[in-house]
């Protein structure tokens, strides 16, 4: 059960200025960006046309949430500057990604968590991952009114120590690390 807070509190003052400290901004969000993302990720259908490559092995009746979905999120949480999965758990409340996912902010359904996050992120096989390549290099290239002759992929070799026996620790060896 939630316990009632006070809407404001009473607090010393500061130089002579009053200091107010209100608890009424539990539906805020400091991802607002996500409604413009939204219209975009609508107009274009990039989450369905890469969920449309996955075949997806769950049985329908107990789907919550389906892997289009679940791509449109990662899509939103990386966009937001959230890299991994780690923190969909915390934003499956946030109103500004329940919006971008076609849900009321105070009414709807959470998100998906973490945990379902990271069972898409490793369903694909490679047949999957190609036919996703081959999807997004379509989708590149009709954003140009012609496509390019040539895609030059700028590869980021910034370093970043891994620690312990991380997934795809072997490609991380130019630094001796």
């Amino acid at each position: 059960m939630a316990m009632p807070t006070p809407s404001r509190l009473l607090l010393s003052p500061v130089n002579g200025k009053p200091i107010l400290m209100n608890f009424d901004g539990a539906g805020m969000s400091s991802d607002a960006g996500l409604t413009l993302l939204r219209e975009v990720e609508r107009r274009t259908g990039l989450a369905g046309v890469l969920a449309s490559c996955v075949v997806d092995p769950r049985d329908p009746s107990k789907v919550r949430h389906s892997l289009e979905e679940i791509i449109r999120l990662r899509i939103m949480m990386i966009a937001a500057g959230y890299e991994d999965g780690n923190d969909a758990t915390d934003l499956r409340h946030d109103p500004s990604f329940k919006i971008a996912l076609e849900r009321n902010p105070q009414t709807g359904a959470a998100l998906c968590s973490q945990p379902t996050i990271s069972r898409m992120e490793n369903l694909p096989k490679a047949r999957d991952l190609i036919r996703m390549g081959r999807e997004m290099v379509r989708f590149y290239c009709q954003s140009f009114a012609r496509a390019p002759g040539q895609i030059v992929l700028d590869i980021d070799d910034t370093f970043d120590a891994v620690h312990g026996h991380q997934q795809l620790r072997l490609f991380n060896s130019y630094h001796d690390e």
